[in-house]
């Protein structure tokens, strides 16, 4: 069976992860500067069998958009333009980064390495994806 990757898409980074074989188990990959992701994911692709795309979708409590969500439909539209094959879907990313946060705390991180803002990233794009495979 191929693998998933789930995204935390922002303007400056995007954290990835990515999934077993069996799509039952999320892990962190990495977190990618903005301005390189289509270059990470296309040689992610050449690497490793993945059939799913798995992106975050920022939403308000009220379940208006957010203000990156027009950036987040931008990168979406690129990505089934570029892999027109892969499955892409959205899912509801409310509250990620606060328990991405409360994760990283609870796991005995340093204080120092907490400031690590891509360490969030990552770790956003792993619950994005574990959500995701938990309901499918």
């Amino acid at each position: 069976m191929s693998k998933a990757i789930g995204i935390d898409y922002g303007t400056k980074r995007v954290g990835i992860s990515i999934s077993d074989s069996s799509q039952l188990i999320a892990s962190g990959l990495t977190t990618v500067v903005n301005k390189n992701i289509f270059q990470f994911l296309s040689e992610l692709f050449n690497k490793q069998d993945i059939d799913t795309i798995v992106i975050g979708n920022a939403r308000n409590l009220d379940g208006t958009n957010t203000d990156i969500s027009l950036e987040i439909e931008k990168f979406t539209t690129k990505l089934k333009i570029k892999y027109p094959n892969k499955q892409i879907c959205m899912i509801d990313e409310r509250f990620t980064s606060k328990i991405a946060f409360q994760s990283i705390i609870d796991s005995g991180v340093k204080k120092e390495k907490r400031k690590d803002k891509s360490l969030i990233d990552e770790v956003s794009a792993t619950i994005i994806l574990q959500d995701y495979l938990s309901y499918k």
